[in-house]
């Protein structure tokens, strides 16, 4: 781990944009990490991602990579992958931890290897036959892509009726498409830095759930920090969140989001290895609750920032 004098000497690149759904939040995202990496005395510059990535870099001299992408091609283990190739240090999680988070499916496995809770759920594949009576939960049901974030291409859908619009919105994101039993539960987002929780929020949106609507337009979500669960039941959703982020192999930082049921069961949605960074998300959030400003977490995670593949 290089120190914060060591850094100061070197290029940082700060990776926004990108190819996914999520572009936009990513662009806010890197906008404002940059900006802040500035302020603080940091030699940054932002880059927007593209197929040019490798070229880019080298032309721009990073030597130090701070990834601010979310979704596909950013979140999943493609940008680490190439990044480990060409030797350059980057923040948060690895190839393999990245690609597990952002792929429902074997996330959930994960978690339930981790004897973790996760709601009850069938998989979907594109062009399979799919008869209703033999799901084995009742509705409503939640349908949603497999490798998509930011609430993209979910729907809740309440009646048999709805399930063909749900499976044509979720279809044009992802090949697999997730079926889970709505849980009737309040919203819990756990942040965890440096592999200990700094704390948990509660999410009161005023949509029907936490859609990307919610997500990225004020006064459309109350959150509350600390989340006002009674303090057994908070430091259980801290070490749950701490579990998930470890079951998947998570590195430096990520938000872990659950679900508490009234009878105080902990469901895992996801673990977001690359949680938003704009002035409405919920990870700089958290750690303002714990006295931690903005740039002091950015300079946290950027002093984290290693080649996680060794030889």
């Amino acid at each position: 781990m290089m120190s914060r004098e060591e850094l100061k000497t070197k290029k940082i690149g700060v990776l926004y944009g990108g190819l996914s759904a999520e572009r936009e939040v990513s662009l806010k995202s890197g906008t404002a990490v940059c900006e802040a990496l500035l302020s603080l005395g940091y030699d940054a510059l932002a880059i927007d991602v593209d197929r040019n990535l490798a070229r880019n870099l080298a032309d721009a001299g990073v030597e130090i990579a701070f990834v601010a992408l979310h979704g596909r091609y950013g979140e999943d283990g493609a940008v680490q992958g190439l990044l480990e190739m060409l030797g350059i240090p980057y923040t948060g999680s690895g190839v393999l931890a990245s690609a597990l988070a952002m792929n429902k499916i074997f996330a959930k496995a994960a978690f339930q290897s981790a004897d973790l809770l996760v709601a009850p759920y069938r998989v979907l594949r594109r062009s399979e036959e799919f008869d209703l009576s033999t799901l084995d939960f009742p509705f409503p049901v939640v349908v949603k892509p497999s490798q998509e974030g930011s609430s993209v291409g979910v729907s809740i859908v309440k009646t048999p009726e709805g399930i063909p619009a749900a499976l044509e919105l979720a279809f044009r994101y992802d090949n697999e498409v997730l079926l889970e039993q709505f849980i009737a539960a309040r919203e819990i987002q756990v942040g965890i830095l440096g592999d200990q929780a700094l704390g948990a929020i509660e999410i009161v949106p005023r949509n029907e759930f936490y859609d990307f609507e919610a997500k990225y337009t004020p006064g459309l979500a109350e959150h509350i920090f600390p989340a006002p669960l009674p303090e057994p039941l908070y430091r259980k959703a801290l070490q749950v969140g701490v579990l998930a982020h470890r079951a998947l192999g998570c590195s430096d930082y990520s938000r872990v989001d659950l679900l508490v049921t009234p009878r105080e069961e902990c469901y895992i949605l996801e673990v977001n290895t690359l949680p938003g960074m704009t002035a409405l998300s919920l990870f700089p959030e958290i750690a303002s609750g714990v006295g931690i400003s903005f740039g002091e977490l950015l300079e946290k995670i950027l002093l984290s920032a290693s080649l996680k593949i060794s030889v």
